[in-house]
């Protein structure tokens, strides 16, 4: 790669782009690193360029493209941060010095990975971007694992996969998010991994005409009524997401997914994504209970679109995906899509919402007795998956999944859940052990008179904050 072909990106979305700035960092990093090779006999600065390329197609700011250009400068020369904030200013070091400490984080399992942890996120919220900058960095390291020792090789990929991945997934970033796991997979298990990219590159090649085909049928379907600008293109699931759903279905069936492939049709407003749906549903029946609105009920991870499988010519079935430009943006970049910085590095915009769960995270340290406890937590409330549950009155409650009545009561409010004697789940009497299930409205039944929680609770509550609050409310007794 090529320094112009770092230039070339970055100006597809800003065009006025400080060109004589990137190349003093670009000449800076060269100097500093030259002589240096990777271990496959490659320039140092070329890993520096890989990294800053990705950034710029994740249409970063100029201070985090030039810090990813320098990311290793202080770990692999003499080179010190002081020197780097006079050089190209406070924000690019401070960038840098983050990116650098997470590198001092050597894995060892996740149950050996606590204090590493808490680091990470302390890092993410003080600025989202060294956590952008590293996703980066580890893409590009993967690329290159064939050349360090076994023992090293497996344990980076074995990193990725159960720290940087779940991470991705949670700030929405679902292109980083398939890029890393599908090569870390190959590393993990080689076996699996080959085995099942040989059943579904053959799938692939015999449905490659056959959703041309579909394609064109749709391209003139939205034309006849009136669908303008919009754009069609193919969308195959990675191979490590494949593997986990056969996992989960027990299957080693690839034939029997039905979201192997499919089109994606990206049009301009969300009226005409609801217009694209109904035009669609005119010419093929869909599959009961496949059509998903995540436009009205975003995924947990901020994720929109109209998702609907269809019944198409020849009984075959494909999945159609239907979003703005802007949702798809998201979709591929997550919270690096809203995190916007004028060329002076000032912060624009600030998506609070989307990073309220990192400080919750910092705050777990506080709420639990233990390492274990915490790495548990970790896992849930972090890394696990997430549901959306409604109050009456429609408000979203957003819980990691197999969250109960109690856990929602407490996510309330700490006195709904003190005083929580009964709760209704849409509209039916349940236990408050149930599991709740995204797309549930959870009514909760309260008594005033009530003076503690039921200490019964602890064997079941699924989040730190329903089980911290029930701890000092039964020690305040």
């Amino acid at each position: 790669m090529q320094f112009s072909d770092l230039i070339a990106k970055i100006k597809e979305y800003n065009p006025h782009v400080d060109e004589d700035l990137l190349m003093l960092a670009y000449e800076f990093a060269d100097d500093a690193h030259r002589g240096h090779q990777r271990l496959n006999g490659e320039d140092f600065i070329q890993h520096c360029l890989a990294t800053s390329y990705t950034l710029a197609t994740m249409q970063m700011d100029t201070p985090t493209i030039i810090a990813g250009l320098l990311h290793e400068i202080t770990d692999e020369t003499s080179i010190t941060i002081d020197e780097l904030s006079k050089q190209f200013g406070k924000d690019v070091a401070v960038l840098v010095e983050g990116v650098s400490k997470l590198g001092l984080m050597k894995y060892r399992g996740v149950e050996k990975y606590a204090e590493n942890l808490r680091k990470m996120f302390i890092a993410m919220a003080k600025d989202i971007r060294i956590i952008v900058i590293k996703f980066a960095d580890r893409l590009d390291n993967l690329k290159t694992l064939d050349a360090l020792p076994v023992e090293k090789r497996d344990r980076i990929a074995q990193e990725v996969l159960e720290i940087y991945v779940p991470i991705a997934n949670r700030l929405g970033m679902g292109r980083i998010k398939t890029q890393l796991e599908d090569l870390a997979f190959k590393y993990v298990d080689p076996q699996g991994y080959d085995t099942l990219r040989a059943q579904v590159e053959p799938i692939l090649d015999k449905k490659e005409e056959y959703l041309r085909h579909i394609e064109e049928i749709a391209s003139e379907d939205l034309d006849v009524n009136g669908i303008k600008n919009f754009q069609i293109v193919s969308r195959v699931k990675n191979l490590f997401s494949i593997y986990k759903k056969l996992q989960t279905k027990n299957s080693t069936q690839v034939s029997g997914l039905y979201d192997l492939v499919a089109l994606r049709i990206i049009v301009d407003t969300i009226a005409d994504c609801y217009a694209v749906l109904g035009i669609i549903h005119q010419h093929w029946k869909p599959l009961p209970g496949r059509i998903k609105d995540y436009i009205t009920q975003p995924k947990a991870n901020n994720y929109r679109g109209l998702h609907t499988t269809i019944f198409c010519e020849g009984g075959e079935i494909v999945e159609f995906q239907i979003r703005t430009r802007e949702m798809d943006q998201e979709a591929k970049f997550g919270i690096a899509a809203h995190w916007h910085y004028d060329e002076s590095g000032k912060r624009a915009t600030t998506p609070t919402k989307d990073t309220e769960w990192i400080e919750e995270i910092i705050s777990l340290p506080q709420n639990v007795d233990n390492d274990s406890e915490y790495l548990s937590s970790l896992k849930l409330d972090a890394f696990g998956d997430r549901i959306f549950v409604f109050t009456p009155q429609g408000d979203v409650i957003n819980l990691p999944e197999q969250s109960t009545p109690v856990d929602f009561a407490y996510r309330i409010h700490t006195d709904v859940g003190m005083h929580c004697v009964g709760a209704k789940i849409n509209d039916t009497m349940a236990s408050l052990d149930s599991t709740l299930q995204s797309g549930d409205v959870v009514e909760i039944l309260t008594d005033k008179n009530r003076k503690k929680p039921n200490v019964d609770w602890l064997a079941f509550v699924k989040t730190t904050c329903a089980r911290s609050h029930i701890r000092a409310q039964l020690r305040e007794v």
